[in-house]
């Protein structure tokens, strides 16, 4: 029981590379990017020193309510 609870979480936590959010989302890498500085789409998270992801759970709550949502400050 204990693992089939951790499996439910599991999707959130997901890490997104670019192409696949630009796939989900619909959006080009510049549309993304203006997103982010205007704090209307997830910030994304570094994996590397040239790498980026976004969080499955972000990107769900931004195709939930894209016009609504608000990135949240970094702590």
């Amino acid at each position: 029981m204990e693992f089939h609870m951790q499996q439910q979480h599991l999707p959130a936590l997901t890490i997104l590379r670019l192409k696949q959010v630009g796939i989900e989302t619909g959006l080009s890498r510049s549309s993304i990017y203006r997103g982010i500085q205007a704090g209307t789409f997830p910030n994304s998270i570094p994996l590397g020193p040239r790498a980026v992801g976004w969080r499955r759970g972000d990107i769900d709550a931004w195709l939930a309510n894209p016009a609504g949502y608000r990135a949240q400050a970094a702590v």
